[in-house]
């Protein structure tokens, strides 16, 4: 189960990151810095204490998966070693090595579709964490290049070299644990990964028209809101 929040964790706020300075003003840019956002939202209190809360709270599913996942596995295992069988005949016959590798792909496929199934509680309250710390990313990363003075910040993974003292993503875990304390991991009722995204960049996007000269106001949503169960 750590092993899948620290993999959850690399893909966190990746659709809440958006520009903030405007090119002019990258060109101008005199404190520049780097930060890594993800690791940012891994290392962030609301993060870790969700994380702990979801390993407790769907204990009964984390297990049933991991035991459900050796006996699949095992299966797996037999249809294999007949495939292998059938490979190694000679002359091979081609009808029965096409049927044994398509019982092991149909098996995976299944098992796959099991576990996912299995998993789904879990895999939805992840990514309700994710994306509750999403829509506050920008604000923590904002509130960071502040205290920092900084005008600039990019990404480790596009910076060809660089001293240690220019990465503050430390300084966004901070604000991000000041910002956002905790989460919480009750899923609400009809609620789909990446909405609470969709929703604010929705807001701000309606604000940025709202504020236009002559705007008219955007028609109301039509979907379903999720409710708080």
């Amino acid at each position: 189960m750590k092993k899948l929040l620290a993999a959850s964790a690399l893909a966190i706020a990746a659709l809440s990151v958006s520009p903030i300075l405007s090119a002019p003003a990258i060109a101008q840019a005199k404190g520049v810095a780097v930060a890594d956002v993800r690791v940012a939202a891994a290392r962030s209190n609301a993060f870790r204490t969700a994380s702990q809360q979801i390993e407790t709270t769907y204990k009964a599913q984390i297990d049933q998966q991991q035991s459900r996942g050796q006996t699949l596995q095992a299966e797996i295992n037999v249809l294999i070693a007949k495939y292998n069988e059938e490979a190694k005949k000679t002359p091979q016959n081609q009808a029965a090595l096409q049927a044994a590798a398509k019982a092991v792909q149909d098996k995976r496929q299944a098992a796959q579709a099991e576990l996912a199934q299995i998993s789904r509680p879990v895999d939805l309250a992840i990514a309700y964490v994710e994306d509750q710390i999403s829509v506050r990313m920008n604000e923590a990363i904002k509130a960071a290049m502040t205290a920092k003075k900084v005008d600039l910040l990019l990404n480790p993974d596009a910076v060809l070299a660089r001293e240690n003292n220019v990465d503050i993503t430390d300084a966004v875990v901070t604000e991000l644990n000041r910002i956002l304390p905790n989460v919480s991991i009750a899923v609400p009722a009809g609620y789909q990964p990446g909405q609470l995204v969709q929703q604010r960049n929705q807001q701000l996007m309606d604000a940025a028209r709202a504020a236009q000269p002559g705007a008219t106001p955007a028609p109301a949503p039509t979907g379903n809101q999720p409710t708080t169960r």
